[in-house]
């Protein structure tokens, strides 16, 4: 996507990391700059010029103008978000600020839970899932022994499927990223010649 923009590219990352940034381009030049805003609940340290951190809330960003990014970035944030509804709200943002947007979310019916690695977590009751966290330390999650924290935890991922992700982003091409041959997650593009 960086390609299709002359620079300076103005990049805004909702939920993103420095490190992330800092893997990502470590061997590549652009041949233009690039500023990367990273958005988030809590103000992540940044000690490289060309990144800023910002809080705020990825369901309303009114301290944004309509455009006022080239790229909105988003990996793995919109299943973190709260109901479809606030997935909605996060997503119309997006579409909103970015002139182009590149919005990534792990599939639902993906047999394996990304955040928890448990095979076939997301179907299991709310109830077993945070009796779960409770008792064993899963994934990329420490053992969560509060069973009002664990019962929260378990059930502020709401993963989507296809339809689901499609319609929150009714403007973008869907591309899906596969792992084993499934679909392991999905990707909503806009903005691509």
């Amino acid at each position: 996507m960086l390609e299709e923009f002359r620079g300076p590219v103005q990049i805004l990352d909702v939920g993103g990391r420095l490190a992330y940034w800092k893997m990502m381009m470590a061997d590549v030049d652009l041949g233009k700059p690039i500023h990367v805003t990273l958005l988030n609940r809590d103000a992540k340290p940044v000690e490289d010029p060309g990144f800023a951190s910002v809080v705020g809330d990825a369901r309303s960003m009114p301290e944004f103008a309509d455009g006022a990014f080239d790229i909105v970035f988003s990996n793995s944030t919109i299943e973190h978000v709260g109901s479809l509804d606030d997935q909605r709200r996060m997503a119309d943002e997006v579409r909103r600020i970015g002139r182009a947007y590149y919005v990534q979310t792990p599939n639902r019916h993906f047999p394996i839970e990304p955040h928890f690695l448990f095979p076939l977590f997301q179907f299991l009751p709310l109830r077993v899932r945070a009796w779960l966290v409770q008792h064993f330390a899963l994934g990329w999650y420490e053992r969560i022994r509060d069973r009002e924290a664990a019962w929260r935890e378990v059930s502020s991922i709401q993963l989507l499927d296809r339809g689901s992700f499609q319609g929150l982003f009714p403007d973008a091409t869907v591309h899906d990223e596969r792992y084993a041959g499934l679909v392991k997650s999905f990707v909503a593009v806009r903005g691509l010649k």
